[in-house]
């Protein structure tokens, strides 16, 4: 997808935004599939078949289909070229599994904010990932991932179980949609953005 630079009043153009984000939570919530979903290049995916040594060790309740799992990251790229600036989006996928936890401090580092993909069949496991944001300072959103067999809870029925202070933005999507999983990473933008304003004005007040 090509993109188109902003300009000053001046006529000098903007130089374009670069973010990392991150899209974090349990094993199977789909951080691969919103990964592929919204990037515009062919996305880096390092997925391994599981095997039948691993399903000891992997809860896969609600996902008993699921053949494969991330083992260090997924990779993708989105561009806005909306004004008042174009932006550049690099997408950071990480492994879900308890074991593979280690890579997340790597994968995090420098982000700007990060996506918590929920699954309400199983949001006991999203508490690892906003417990880390949250200790990292990170901005972060939630966003509850619709299976189509899964209980519709409202967001703040969410908010409540996963015990998230007021100012964490809770949002519902269907990441196999392009538009869906594009609002939720808009709204991470938004979210960080303004939380980065409030901190910049209280630092100079």
């Amino acid at each position: 997808m090509a993109y188109t630079l902003g300009s000053e009043p001046g006529g000098a153009a903007l130089p374009v935004a670069e973010l990392k984000i991150v899209v974090a939570g349990g094993f199977g919530v789909g951080k691969t599939t919103m990964v592929a979903t919204v990037s515009e290049i062919e996305p880096l995916m390092t997925e391994e078949v599981l095997t039948d040594a691993g399903r000891d060790i992997d809860d896969l309740t609600g996902v008993a289909e699921k053949t494969t799992t991330t083992v260090a990251m997924d990779f993708g790229r989105i561009t806005f070229d909306e004004p008042p600036r174009p932006m550049i989006l690099f997408l950071f996928g990480t492994p879900g599994q308890e074991r593979f936890w280690f890579a997340w401090p790597d994968l995090s580092y420098g982000a700007v904010g990060a996506v918590v993909l929920t699954d309400t069949r199983r949001l006991q496991d999203s508490f690892a990932a906003v417990s880390y944001f949250e200790q990292l300072k990170t901005p972060f959103v939630v966003a509850v991932n619709e299976f189509d067999d899964a209980y519709r809870y409202t967001p703040a029925e969410v908010r409540q179980a996963l015990e998230l202070d007021p100012e964490v933005p809770v949002l519902t999507c269907d990441v196999r949609e392009r538009t869906s999983a594009m609002t939720v990473l808009i709204r991470l933008v938004e979210h960080s953005l303004r939380r980065r304003r409030h901190l910049t004005s209280g630092a100079l007040a």
